[in-house]
């Protein structure tokens, strides 16, 4: 009596990882760009940290950092006019953008001209380009 045994051949073998690598490789597609959604959260957080200090600023001086004293002016008291009578330095340091760039601060804004235009000029670093991220 012959004993058969049974086994995969190297055909088999092959398929099967060819498979599983077709399988990986259409999962590693679907999750996308994570760093990049992982950046525009960031960019958000700090837009809305960074607004809520102005809001502060603006609260304690009636009115907020002009777009020379910019974001500065959350940091160390400003000295040119108007300069603020009840300041207070709201961070120890502006916060970078993912980036490592600087917010881009604007007061009155183009986009909002009543009120401040913040955001980030995004991966190119360069303002009023198609990546600025306005954290929204």
């Amino acid at each position: 009596m012959k004993k058969r045994q049974s086994a995969f051949t190297l055909l088999e073998i092959m398929l099967v990882i060819s498979i599983i690598v077709i399988l990986l490789g259409v999962a590693v597609s679907k999750l996308g760009n994570t760093t990049g959604v992982a950046k525009g959260v960031a960019v958000r957080a700090d837009v809305q940290s960074i607004g809520t200090q102005l809001k502060l600023y603006e609260s304690m001086n009636g009115f907020l950092p002009t777009t020379e004293q910019g974001l500065g002016a959350l940091v160390t008291q400003p000295s040119s006019e108007p300069r603020p009578t009840h300041w207070y330095q709201l961070f120890k340091e502006m916060p970078k953008d993912p980036w490592g760039s600087n917010y881009i601060y604007l007061c009155p804004g183009r986009k909002n001209p009543t009120g401040y235009d913040l955001y980030s000029a995004g991966p190119d670093r360069k303002a009023d380009t198609a990546d600025d991220d306005w954290g929204q």
